[in-house]
């Protein structure tokens, strides 16, 4: 009977020992992994962020446009789990410089004043037109030397970019695109596969990803595929460029 309780006794202590253990090691993968999050998108806890988007122009209040505003909900969840702080500031509103604190920059650049300044500061290798008088070919990227028109509803281009620069280092994640639904397509990008690309890029690194939209007259913002990794042409001037060419 002694012996019996004692091997009871000692199977419930390991029986312990070991959730203990296990809900350590869970724990600590679960604390790293957040700081890994917090670094990727430059939130420490306690931290603030802002979010700038369009205004809608059909409505006579400032309010935001519908997809831009559901590419918003898709980042309020990462910043809630940062334990951070976010605004929401419309494109067109005086805001501060870069690198202070960490901004999401969602929208069509030729419209979004903010997104167009970051372009033309940060991704001056990128050149989006703005179309003709009749409209036509407004939107078009060109990077790289090749140029990505826009077939609504059927082949759309967003650009995805996790940039630094400024005082305090903190990132500026633009998602620039061509329609509405792009601009959703890119932050549901950015958010499935942050932990991938914090991997690939590194925590503190930057990239610009030009994202293709298929078909989304059908699947909205779901089927999305990688076209590029822009970053080396994106960051690069045309004046760099035609220098090396020369040299």
């Amino acid at each position: 009977m002694d012996d019996t309780l004692l091997l009871l006794t000692v199977a419930a202590v390991a029986l312990v020992v070991g959730l203990a253990a296990g809900w350590a090691v869970q724990s600590a993968a679960v604390r790293r992994r957040l700081a890994r999050e917090r670094s990727f998108f430059g939130l420490p806890e306690g931290s603030e962020c802002v979010l700038v988007t369009h205004r809608d122009s059909a409505s006579a209040q400032w309010s935001i446009p519908r997809h831009d505003a559901l590419a918003l909900l898709g980042l309020a969840a990462v910043i809630e789990n940062c334990g951070a702080h976010p605004e929401v500031a419309p494109h067109d509103t005086g805001l501060q410089g870069f690198g202070a604190r960490t901004e999401f920059c969602v929208g069509d650049p030729t419209a979004h004043r903010r997104l167009a300044a970051h372009l033309a500061s940060l991704l001056p290798g990128v050149a989006v037109h703005p179309g003709d008088e009749s409209g036509a070919g407004r939107g078009t990227f060109a990077v790289g030397g090749s140029s990505y028109r826009v077939e609504p509803g059927a082949v759309e281009y967003v650009l995805l970019a996790r940039l630094t620069a400024g005082e305090g280092g903190r990132p500026v994640f633009l998602a620039a695109g061509q329609r509405p639904v792009t601009h959703r397509a890119a932050v549901r990008h950015l958010v499935r596969n942050r932990a991938r690309l914090a991997r690939k890029h590194g925590a503190d690194g930057q990239f610009c990803l030009l994202l293709k939209v298929v078909n989304s007259q059908a699947y909205g913002p779901d089927v999305v595929e990688l076209v590029a990794d822009v970053t080396k042409a994106a960051t690069t001037t045309a004046e760099s460029k035609g220098h090396r060419a020369a040299s």
